[in-house]
């Protein structure tokens, strides 16, 4: 088996999705030095980080985390660009591996409930193909051992590109752009709310809105990663 694999990669090499470089045998999706050169943020044991302080005064949330840190030119914008526009969900599994590590036995996330992910609009969803963070937080589920929760919230109208605009700009595009189909089925429970990236935070303040409409509902965050 082994000896297959390395004639199928004669012909058709894995390369890191990052530097283009061809994988070796036990390297998957990036290479050791890509990985290591990661500009990890350690935000999930650090309470009071500058990820939390983007929603203070905004909405009250139990916890906040972001795997990597993302910078113009990075290899963290690499990776993201990859994942949202490239299809590579391999990307979403990798760094949510990479997390799980990073929130088990963490005492800020150990009562989860459940995840949810920020979702895309129906008709932007089938046109891309698919939402870029589905496979990051089913991956999260999974490791966390907590259930996924698909379908409960909803993006009920489109909104254009949100990459120049401001945080008031992006709150007022997101305002009641979201809707929660069961205000009961989320009571007394701790949820995870998860997306890609965060920039201003308008996209996860939205969401959070209409999901503390539940009773008793308390939500902590997590995403790939944080505009720095």
């Amino acid at each position: 088996m082994n000896f297959l694999k390395e004639l199928l990669n004669v012909f058709f090499p894995d390369l890191c999705l990052i530097c283009d470089n061809n994988l070796t045998f036990n390297e998957e999706t990036l290479c050791t030095f890509c990985r290591v050169d990661l500009p990890f943020t350690n935000f999930s044991s650090e309470s009071n980080n500058v990820a939390e302080r983007t929603f203070y005064g905004r909405i009250k949330l139990e916890a906040v985390t972001s795997l990597l840190f993302y910078r113009k030119k990075g290899k963290t914008q690499q990776l993201i660009h990859q994942l949202k526009y490239k299809n590579q969900q391999k990307i979403g599994a990798l760094t949510a591996l990479m997390l799980a590590e990073e929130l088990k036995n963490n005492p800020r996330f150990n009562d989860l409930d459940g995840v949810i992910i920020v979702p895309m609009h129906p008709k932007k969803e089938r046109k891309r193909g698919y939402n870029q963070v589905t496979v990051f937080g089913k991956t999260l589920a999974k490791e966390l051992k907590i259930p996924f929760i698909e379908n409960i919230l909803v993006k009920t109208s489109a909104t254009t590109s949100q990459t120049f605009k401001s945080r008031l700009q992006r709150f007022q595009d997101f305002e009641g752009k979201f809707h929660l189909n069961n205000l009961t089925s989320l009571e007394n429970k701790h949820i995870l709310l998860v997306d890609d990236v965060i920039t201003t935070g308008a996209t996860i303040e939205s969401c959070a809105i209409e999901l503390f409409k539940t009773k008793n509902i308390k939500i902590s965050i997590a995403t790939i990663a944080y505009t720095d």
